[in-house]
C-alpha cells in the first residue's frame, strides 16, 4: 500500500494514449484535398486548360480555396479542441513513496497504486487491493446499470467509474493496452455530424453525382454537334457540368461547424463531438439537475437540530466545542441521549456527525460541508463497518462498536413518519436541504432495508445551497425561446420546489415525488412529465427513464448534470451537458462540457447551434438552386441541340457574387431561429421552383438574343445578365429578414456585377459584351418577370406545405 517509488515510476511504462479529440493534420489534409468533387473539377479544369482559354478555368481555383479554407478552419477547431481537452482532463490520485499525490493521466505508470473515490473515472485497468464499500459502475462497458461491489483481488476496467465508497487498485494495463482505449478512440474521434442535415446534404451530393454522368455526356455531344470549334464545345459542356456541382456546400457546412466549435471554445465550452453542434439547435426540452446546475457548487452546514429541541437549540457556525457555537453545554432537551454513556444528547450528536464526516478519506460535498464545523475525528470513535453513500441508497453509515451504529441521509428514506419526519418536511419546504442523523440497532440490517433494523432519528441537519446568480436570467432565456425546462433532482421534492419557485420556473410550486411515478408504464410517465416541471427524489435509473420518455414524444432532450448520478441520463440524452467542476465520469460521457461551470453559458451554447443549422439551411438553398438551374439548362440545351448559354468564366462570376461570397457571410451570421425537422423537403420546396424558373428565364433570354444578328458573346452576355438578376433575387429571398447588414451584402453584390459590366478590363476578362441594348433590356425584362414568378412560386409551395403539415 506504499505504492511505487519515484525511481520505479520513472522506469515503468507510462499511460500514453493518442489524443483523439480531433483528427491529425494529415487526416484533415487528406479529407479536404482528396474528394470526389475535387477529382471531377480537377479533370474539367484540365480540359479547359488544354482546349479552352485560361480565363474559363477560374473555377479550378475553387479546389484550392475549398481545400485551404477547409484545412485552416478544421485546424483551428482541432487546436481549440486539443487545448480544451487538456483543461478537461481530471488529475489522477496515486500513492508514491508512501505519499498521496495528484498527477496527470499520462503520468500514471504500470504498477501505480491508484486511489479511488466516489465519482472518479478509471483511466487504466487494474486489480483492487483495498476496498471500503467500493462500488464500480461498468455501464459504459457492459450496459448494466447496477453498480458492482469490488473487493480485493477483483479486476477493474478503464472506462468505468466509482459511484460509492473508496478504494485502491494497482494498474495492470496502461496506455493502448487498457481495455477502454480502443472504444474511446472510436467514440471521441473528430468527425462531422451524422444527422438529418448531413444525411440530406450527402443525399443531394450522391444524386447530383449520378446525374452529372449522363447529363454531362448528353451536353458534350450536343455542344460538339453544334459547334465547329472543338474548344468552344468543350468549354460550353464544362460550364454546364461545373455549375451542376454544389462544390461549396460541403465546405460551408464544415466551416459552420468548425467555427461553432471555436466560438464556443472561447466561452470555455468544450464541444467533444461535432454532432453536438446540430443537437444544440434541435433542443426543445432541457432537463436540469438542481445541485450544481441551478445551485452553486458546495454547501454550508446551517443548523443541527436534535429531535425534540426548538429552533434555539440549533447551532450555527463556529467550532463544535467553542463558546460561540450557540448551544448549551448540558443536554439539549434536559435528558441524556438514552444510551447510558453519560454524555448529553447534543454531545453525542456532535461526535457522531464528526465521526461520519471524517470517516471517508475522499469525502463528498455533504461530508465536506460538515467537516468545516467538525474538522477532526472525535476520540474513541473507530468504525468497525461502514456503508458508503450512494445516490440510489441516499444515506451512508458506520458501526462504531460501543458507540453504536449511526446513519446520515435523506429523512424521507430513513424515517417512517413521526415528529422527526414532519419537522424535516417543514424545514425542506423552506428550500433547505435536510439530512437525518439516526442511530440503528443493526447496520447490516439497515443496509438490507430490513424494517427491524431499529433506525431511530436523533437529529436533523440542515445545509444551505447557494443559488447561481445567473440562474434566473438563463431560465428566462429558455422560456422566451420555447425550450421547456424540467428540474430533476434527487433531493426532497419540497426543497426542489422551493428553489424552483424562487427562480420563477412555471409549475415550480407543484413538485412531484418521483417515487410515486409509474416506471413500468412509459406512456403514463411521459404524460406526467408533460404535465409537471419539478421532480424530486429521482433515482439515477429514473433520470434515464425520464429522458427516454421525453424522447418517445418526439422531443429533443438536453440533460445537464455534474454528479455520478447524472451519467446514465447524460449518455442517453440527445445532448449531454456536463459542468466542468463535475465528476470525471460526467465529463467523459457528455458531448458538451462547461469548463468554467457557468450556467449562463447555456444560452450561448443553444444559440450557437441554432445559428449554425439555420444558416446552413440558407446556404443549402443557394447552392441547390444553382444545381437545379444547371441541371435543367444542361438537359434542355442537350435535348434541343442548343449552345450552352454561358461559358465557365461567366458561371464563376455569377456564382461568386450570388452564392460564394454571400454564402460565406450568411453561414456565419447570427440568428435565433430554432431548428425544425424536415430539412430536405424544405430545401427542395425552395430550390426546385427557383432553379427551374431561373433556367427557363436564362434559356429564353439566350434564345431571344440568339435569334438576332448578335455575336455568341453578346448572346451569352444577355443570358448572364438574366442569370445574375434572377439568382440575385433568390439571394434576396434567402437573406430575409433583411437586416441592414444583409441589405448591405446584397447591394454590394449588385454593385460588383455592375462594375464588372462597366470596367473595360474586367468586362474583357470575363468575356462580357453588353453592346446590344435591345438584347440586354430584353434580358432585364425577362429577369424581372422571372423574379416575380420565383417569389410567387416559392410562397405558394411554402404555403401549401404549411397547410399540409399535421
Amino acid at each position: 500500500m506504499q505504492g511505487l517509488t519515484a525511481a520505479q515510476a520513472a522506469q515503468a511504462k507510462r499511460n500514453i494514449v493518442p489524443r483523439r479529440s480531433s483528427r491529425s493534420f494529415g487526416a484533415i489534409f487528406r479529407a479536404n484535398v482528396f474528394t470526389l468533387f475535387n477529382l471531377v473539377i480537377g479533370v474539367l479544369w484540365a480540359l479547359i486548360l488544354i482546349f479552352g482559354q485560361w480565363q474559363d478555368g477560374l473555377f479550378g481555383l475553387v479546389i484550392v480555396a475549398n481545400a485551404l479554407i477547409g484545412i485552416v478552419q478544421e485546424w483551428r477547431a482541432k487546436r481549440t479542441l486539443d487545448r480544451l481537452a487538456v483543461i478537461n482532463e481530471a488529475p489522477v490520485m496515486v500513492r508514491r513513496d508512501g505519499r498521496d499525490q495528484e498527477i496527470h493521466p499520462q503520468d500514471v505508470v504500470l504498477g501505480d497504486l491508484v486511489l479511488l473515490g466516489s465519482g472518479d473515472r478509471l483511466l487504466v485497468d487494474g486489480e483492487v487491493v483495498a476496498s471500503d464499500g467500493l462500488e464500480i459502475d461498468e455501464s459504459l462497458l457492459t450496459g448494466e446499470a447496477d453498480p458492482v461491489h469490488k473487493r480485493p483481488g477483483d479486476r477493474v476496467l478503464s472506462g468505468s467509474f466509482a459511484v460509492a465508497g473508496s478504494g485502491a487498485f494497482v494498474a495492470t494495463h496502461v496506455g493502448t493496452d487498457a481495455y477502454a482505449v480502443r472504444l474511446a478512440e472510436e467514440a471521441s474521434k473528430f468527425h462531422l455530424a451524422h444527422s438529418e442535415l448531413r444525411e440530406g446534404i450527402a443525399n443531394f451530393i450522391k444524386y447530383v453525382t449520378w446525374l452529372v454522368i449522363p447529363i454531362g455526356a448528353l451536353l458534350i455531344y450536343s455542344q460538339l454537334r453544334n459547334s465547329a470549334d472543338f474548344g468552344t464545345a468543350i468549354t460550353g459542356a464544362v460550364a454546364g457540368i461545373v455549375t451542376m456541382i454544389p462544390e461549396g456546400l460541403v465546405l460551408m457546412t464544415s466551416i459552420a461547424f468548425a467555427v461553432g466549435v471555436v466560438r464556443l471554445g472561447r466561452r470555455k465550452c468544450l464541444v467533444q463531438e461535432l454532432p453536438a453542434i446540430e443537437g444544440l439547435a434541435r433542443v426543445d426540452v432541457l432537463c436540469l439537475d438542481k445541485t450544481g446546475t441551478l445551485t452553486a457548487g458546495g454547501m454550508d452546514l446551517d443548523e443541527v437540530l436534535p429531535i425534540g429541541a426548538g429552533p434555539s437549540d440549533g447551532h450555527r457556525g463556529g467550532p463544535a466545542d467553542g463558546p460561540s457555537d450557540g448551544h448549551r453545554d448540558g443536554p439539549a432537551d434536559g435528558r441524556s441521549d438514552g444510551h447510558g454513556d453519560g454524555r448529553s444528547g447534543r454531545e453525542a450528536v456532535d461526535e457522531a456527525l464528526a465521526a461520519l464526516a471524517n470517516l471517508d478519506q475522499r469525502p463528498n460535498a455533504t461530508a465536506q460541508a460538515v467537516q468545516v464545523r467538525y474538522p477532526a475525528m472525535p476520540a474513541g470513535w473507530a468504525a468497525t463497518a461502514s456503508v458508503p453513500f450512494s445516490s440510489a441508497r441516499k444515506w451512508s453509515g458506520a458501526d462504531f462498536g460501543e458507540r453504536g451504529a449511526w446513519l446520515l441521509g435523506a429523512p424521507d428514506v430513513l424515517l417512517d413518519g413521526g415528529a422527526g419526519y414532519e419537522r424535516a418536511a417543514a424545514l425542506a419546504s423552506t428550500g433547505a436541504r435536510v439530512l437525518a442523523l439516526c442511530r440503528a440497532g443493526d447496520l447490516a440490517a439497515a443496509e438490507r432495508g430490513d424494517p427491524d433494523a431499529g433506525v431511530e432519528c436523533v437529529a436533523l441537519v440542515t445545509l444551505k445551497q447557494r443559488i447561481r446568480p445567473d440562474a434566473h436570467e438563463t431560465l428566462g432565456y429558455f422560456a422566451r425561446q420555447g425550450v421547456a425546462v424540467k428540474v430533476i433532482s434527487g433531493d426532497n421534492p419540497e426543497a426542489v420546489s422551493a428553489i424552483a419557485t424562487g427562480l420563477g420556473i412555471p409549475g415550480g410550486d407543484r413538485a412531484v415525488d418521483a417515487r410515486t411515478l409509474p416506471e413500468d408504464d412509459p406512456d403514463k410517465l411521459a404524460d406526467m412529465l408533460a404535465a409537471n416541471t419539478v421532480f424530486g427524489r429521482v433515482t439515477p435509473r429514473q433520470k434515464r427513464l425520464f429522458v427516454s420518455a421525453l424522447q418517445s414524444r418526439g422531443h429533443t432532450v438536453a440533460m445537464t448534470g455534474d454528479g455520478v448520478n447524472d451519467v446514465l441520463a447524460l449518455k442517453d440524452a440527445d445532448l449531454g451537458i456536463a459542468m466542468g467542476a463535475g465528476s470525471p465520469a460526467t465529463k467523459a460521457v457528455a458531448q458538451v462540457v462547461l469548463l468554467d461551470n457557468a450556467f449562463a453559458t447555456l444560452p450561448h451554447v443553444v444559440g450557437e447551434g441554432r445559428r449554425v443549422l439555420a444558416n446552413i439551411e440558407r446556404v443549402s438553398n443557394l447552392f441547390l438552386t444553382k444545381t437545379f438551374y444547371a441541371i435543367v439548362l444542361s438537359l434542355l440545351t442537350g435535348v434541343l441541340g442548343l449552345m450552352f448559354p454561358f461559358a465557365p468564366r461567366h458561371s464563376t462570376l455569377v456564382n461568386a457574387l450570388t452564392i460564394g461570397i454571400p454564402a460565406f457571410f450568411l453561414a456565419l451570421a447570427p440568428t435565433l431561429e430554432r431548428s425544425r425537422p424536415g430539412f430536405v423537403p424544405r430545401v427542395l420546396r425552395f430550390a426546385v421552383p427557383a432553379g427551374v424558373l431561373c433556367a427557363a428565364a436564362v434559356l429564353l433570354s439566350f434564345w431571344a438574343a440568339h435569334s438576332g444578328t448578335s455575336t455568341l458573346n453578346e448572346d451569352r452576355t444577355s443570358a448572364v445578365i438574366t442569370l445574375f438578376l434572377t439568382t440575385w433575387w433568390v439571394l434576396v429571398l434567402i437573406a430575409r429578414p433583411l437586416t441592414w447588414l444583409r441589405v448591405g451584402l446584397v447591394a454590394a453584390m449588385a454593385a460588383l456585377f455592375a462594375l464588372a459590366l462597366a470596367i473595360p478590363f474586367v468586362r474583357e476578362f470575363f468575356a462580357l459584351e453588353p453592346g446590344d441594348i435591345s438584347n440586354d433590356l430584353t434580358a432585364v425584362g425577362i429577369a424581372v418577370v422571372a423574379s416575380a414568378a420565383i417569389t410567387v412560386a416559392i410562397n405558394l409551395t411554402l404555403r401549401l406545405a404549411g397547410t399540409l403539415r399535421p
